[in-house]
């Protein structure tokens, strides 16, 4: 990874951190070459503090430590972006980020999580799994159990039993996923077909 630390005349450069659950933004800080080098060897990012004049982990003092995911240098080689797990509070005003943002994971991105979930059943194929033995049967049985699942989320529907509906509904959504990965797809493509018709 090249990085042009000479560019701002400083010997630093900015580095943009990310949360790399929630794509939230959470701070801004700036490293130099040794700031970067300790971040990547010992996976928890290390500043150059402007004030201080010295190398600063965050999290040292507080505990809420920004671990390393991923790092990665835009095109013109002098900003980095850090996508990282944090353990806490972001900001030293306790706030989750430094824009006094709630960094929460959208439930709807657990569709995404469940989606490569599936697609990891499917590659590795782990015996005892139920998601394997769907695979394993093959297109009749998923699309039974889709059928099925359909219906039943219909029945609580039709009873107004709004619990066995959401639960029914889930299994639904479920086992359509299964479907659509079966057939070499993925929740996305349904996603880009609603978007193409809203338009």
């Amino acid at each position: 990874m090249n990085i042009n630390f000479d560019k701002l005349g400083n010997g630093l450069v900015p580095a943009v951190i990310q949360d790399n659950t929630t794509n939230k933004v959470l701070m801004l800080g700036f490293m130099n070459k040794e700031a970067f080098e300790k971040t990547e060897k010992e996976g928890k990012v290390t500043f150059y503090s402007r004030t201080k004049e010295r190398l600063w982990t965050k999290g040292e003092e507080s505990g809420n430590f920004l671990n390393v995911v991923s790092i990665a240098v835009d095109c013109d080689e002098d900003t980095l972006l850090i996508k990282v797990n944090p353990v806490g509070p972001v900001c030293h005003k306790g706030t989750d980020t430094c824009w006094n943002e709630v960094n929460k994971e959208d439930d709807l991105m657990f569709l995404k999580y469940l989606q490569d979930f599936i697609d990891k059943r499917k590659e590795e194929m782990p015996e005892g799994s139920y998601t394997t033995k769907l695979f394993t049967k093959g297109t009749r049985t998923i699309t039974q159990k889709v059928g099925e699942e359909a219906i039943e989320t219909v029945i609580g529907a039709m009873a107004n039993d709004d619990e066995n509906f959401l639960y029914e509904g889930a299994d639904l959504l479920y086992h359509l996923t299964v479907l659509l990965t079966h057939k070499g797809y993925r929740l996305e493509d349904l996603a880009r077909e609603l978007k193409k018709r809203h338009k």
